[in-house]
């Protein structure tokens, strides 16, 4: 079983919007952080946004704050990525991942899942 399955991705136009989500098969998904990240073609994975287990702190990139929004549900065990008035520059793959810990480095998350793909045309 794929602990983390992220769906919800595709092609959009510059401006619209999509909403990404990541379903958990982990035991006490509670008690995880849940972050997304994302690497465009020949770039590094970078952090887009975190959530606490509670759901009750998040923090965003700079470049997506304001408009995206990170979310989840410990009864659904998902977290979702809501991401509008999307550009161009927001083209890449987007993973979701676990770890331990409200941080923006990759290091902290042991967990991911197989990436998503989001194109926005301009």
């Amino acid at each position: 079983q794929v602990p983390l399955v992220e769906s919800g991705g595709g092609l959009v136009q510059a401006g619209g919007s999509l909403r990404l989500a990541c379903a958990a098969s982990l035991r006490t998904f509670s008690a995880y952080v849940m972050a997304w990240f994302r690497q465009a073609p020949g770039k590094e994975r970078d952090f887009v946004a975190v959530i606490s287990g509670s759901g009750s702190m998040v923090d965003y990139a700079d470049s997506v704050k304001g408009r995206f929004t990170i979310s989840r549900s410990n009864v659904e065990n998902t977290v979702w990525l809501q991401m509008n008035s999307l550009k161009p520059e927001d083209t890449a793959v987007y993973y979701c991942a676990a770890g331990g810990s409200l941080a923006r480095s990759r290091a902290f998350y042991s967990t991911w899942g197989q990436g998503t793909q989001v194109t926005v045309s301009s």
